[in-house]
C-alpha cells in the first residue's frame, strides 16, 4: 500500500519538474526574442514563481549540492570577465575610476538606507537589492547574510531591466543606428575539454572549501578569487560552455522562484512604486555623474553614460561593443564597481543594519 502511494507522488513530482522545465524554456526563448537581459536566469525564476504561486509551495526543491555547484560556476564566469587588459585600464587612471565607482556606490547605499528606514522591505533586503551591480552575486550572497533572496532578486533584476532598456535607448538615439542587440545564445559551442575538466574540478574544490570553512557567500567569492588569479597568471583557461551556464542559471532561478508565496508577491507589488522610483533616481544620479565625467575628464558623453550605468554589466558590454565608444573604459568602470561591491556589500549591509536599528536577519 505504501509503494502504491509513493508511485503517484513520484509521478506528480516528475510532471511538475517537466512542466517547470518546459515553461522555463518558453520564457527564456520569449525573453531572448524581446532582447531582454539575463534571460537564462530570469526565465527559470519567473517560471518557478508562477508554479509556486499557482500550486503553493509544494515538495519541489532544488537539491543543495547541485545548487552550490551552480553558484560556484557563476563565480568562475565572473572571474573570466576580469582580464589583464581591464585591470591595466583601471590602474592607468585609478583616482578617476575610484571616485566614480565610490560615488555610485554611496548613492546606491543612501537609497538602500532610505528604503530600509521606511521599511519598504524587511531587514537589510533593500540594501542588498539597491547594490548597483553584481546582481547574481548579490542575490546569492544576500541569503548567506540573512536577507530575503526573493525580494533581493526582485529589486536587482528589475534594475537590470531598467538599466538595460535605458542604455539601449540612449545608445540608439545617440548613434541613430541599430545596435545593442544581444547575440544569439549558442548552447553547444566547441569545448576545450582539458580546460573544461580543470574548470569543473576547481569548481568542486571551491564549493568544498566554501562549505568546509563556512565562508559567507563563499560559493561566489572563492571561485571568483581563485579563477581570476589563476587566469591572470596564465595558469587556467576558464572554459564554461553555455549549456553548463544555462543549467547553473536554471538551478539558481528555480531555487529563488520556488520559495515565492502569494504573500511575498503581494509585498513586492506594494513595494514596486517606491522601488521603481529609487531605481529611476539612482539612474538619474548616475546620469549626472556621467555628465561630470564628460565635463571634467573629457570622456565622450556616450562612453561616460555607459560606464556609469548602475549595473547590468553584461548588457552594457553588448551595447558598448556595438556603439562608437571606448569599450575598455566602459568595461573597466563596470568591472571595478562590480569587484568593490562584491567585497564591500556585506560590510555595507551590516553598517546600515546597525544604523537603522535592525537585526541582520529579516523579520
Amino acid at each position: 500500500m505504501t509503494d502504491a502511494r509513493r508511485q503517484p507522488r513520484k509521478t506528480s513530482l516528475l510532471l511538475r519538474w517537466l512542466f517547470l522545465l518546459g515553461l522555463s524554456t518558453l520564457l527564456v526563448v520569449g525573453l531572448e526574442l524581446l532582447g531582454l537581459p539575463a534571460s537564462l536566469l530570469i526565465g527559470p525564476m519567473v517560471a518557478a514563481i508562477m508554479l509556486a504561486v499557482s500550486v503553493g509551495q509544494g515538495p519541489l526543491k532544488v537539491p543543495r549540492w547541485p545548487l552550490l555547484l551552480g553558484q560556484a560556476l557563476v563565480g568562475f564566469m565572473m572571474a573570466r570577465a576580469i582580464t589583464v587588459d581591464i585591470l591595466r585600464t583601471m590602474a592607468s587612471d585609478a583616482p578617476l575610476f575610484l571616485s566614480m565607482i565610490l560615488s555610485v556606490i554611496v548613492a546606491a547605499g543612501l537609497l538602500g538606507w532610505l528604503l530600509t528606514r521606511w521599511q519598504v522591505l524587511p531587514g537589510t533586503t533593500a540594501v542588498w537589492g539597491s547594490s548597483p551591480g553584481a546582481a547574481s552575486a548579490m542575490v546569492i550572497m544576500s541569503e548567506a547574510y540573512g536577507a530575503d533572496a526573493r525580494l533581493v532578486a526582485f529589486m536587482q533584476y528589475l534594475r537590470v531591466v531598467f538599466v538595460a532598456v535605458a542604455a539601449s535607448v540612449v545608445s540608439r538615439l545617440w548613434v541613430a543606428a541599430d545596435g545593442g542587440e544581444p547575440p544569439p545564445i549558442i548552447l553547444f559551442p566547441p569545448v576545450d575539454w582539458p580546460a573544461f575538466t580543470a574548470t569543473v574540478a576547481l569548481t568542486c574544490l571551491s564549493v568544498y572549501a566554501a562549505v568546509r570553512f563556512r565562508i559567507p557567500g563563499g560559493t561566489i567569492i572563492v571561485p571568483l578569487v581563485v579563477g581570476s588569479l589563476l587566469q591572470g597568471f596564465g595558469l587556467l583557461k576558464i572554459e564554461l560552455p553555455m549549456w553548463l551556464l544555462a543549467i547553473s542559471y536554471a538551478l539558481i532561478g528555480w531555487s529563488i522562484g520556488l520559495r515565492f508565496t502569494r504573500g511575498i508577491i503581494a509585498h513586492a507589488a506594494r513595494a514596486l512604486p517606491r522601488v521603481a522610483g529609487s531605481i529611476l533616481l539612482l539612474m538619474s544620479l548616475c546620469g549626472c555623474m556621467a555628465y561630470a565625467l564628460h565635463v571634467f575628464a573629457g570622456v565622450d558623453p556616450l562612453t561616460a553614460y555607459l560606464a556609469t550605468s548602475p549595473g547590468g554589466a553584461d548588457s552594457v558590454a553588448i551595447i558598448a561593443a556595438s556603439s562608437d565608444v571606448d569599450v575598455p573604459f566602459v568595461m573597466a568602470m563596470q568591472t571595478g564597481r562590480f569587484l568593490i561591491i562584491l567585497f564591500t556589500g556585506p560590510m555595507l549591509a551590516r553598517f546600515i543594519a546597525r544604523r537603522s536599528g535592525l537585526a541582520e536577519n529579516p523579520a
